[in-house]
C-alpha cells in the first residue's frame, strides 16, 4: 500500500525538510508526498480503493500502536492508496473534513503544518516498523 502524504505550503530546505526526509527514508513501504501551494493547486485524484486521512485538530487521536493496527486493516483489505492531507496554516475546511476517512490529531496543541510533516513522518515509520517486528517501538 502507498503512504501518500499531501501537503500544503513548500517545506524547501529546512531542519523539518531534513527530519522529514530521514524518517521517509526509513520507510519500508511505497511513499510518495505531494506538495501543493497554500491555496490553489491541482489536488491529485484519489485512485480507486484510497484512503483518505486529514490531520486535524478536531480528529481523533490515536496511539502509535493503534495506528499500526489501522494501517495493517486497510493494506490487509485491499487499500491501493492511504492519502495523508496537511493543510495549510487555516487547516481543512468542512467539505474535505467531511469527504475523509480519518480525521487524524496530535492532539490538542497547535502544531506548525512543517512539523507536523515531519511528525506524520516519523508517526508513519513508527507504525510501519511495529508491523514489521522492528525493535524501534518500544511500549511501556
Amino acid at each position: 500500500m502507498l503512504l501518500h502524504i499531501i501537503a500544503r505550503g513548500k517545506i524547501g530546505r529546512s531542519p523539518e525538510a531534513e527530519l522529514t526526509d530521514r524518517y521517509l527514508k526509513r520507510i519500508a513501504w511505497p511513499v510518495k508526498v505531494t506538495e501543493l501551494p497554500d491555496r490553489g493547486g491541482n489536488m491529485p485524484a484519489p485512485p480507486a480503493g484510497s484512503i483518505t486521512v486529514l490531520l486535524d485538530e478536531r480528529g481523533e487521536p490515536m496511539s502509535s500502536t493503534a495506528l499500526a493496527k489501522i494501517l495493517e486493516k486497510w493494506r490487509d483489505g485491499g487499500k491501493r492508496e492511504a492519502r495523508f492531507m496537511i493543510g495549510a496554516a487555516d487547516g481543512h475546511d468542512d467539505k474535505a473534513r467531511g469527504e475523509a476517512d480519518l480525521l487524524l490529531s496530535f492532539g490538542p496543541a497547535t502544531w506548525p503544518h512543517l512539523l507536523a510533516r515531519a511528525m506524520l513522518a516519523e508517526q508513519l515509520f513508527r507504525a510501519t516498523s511495529i508491523l514489521a517486528n522492528h525493535p524501534y517501538h518500544r511500549e511501556g
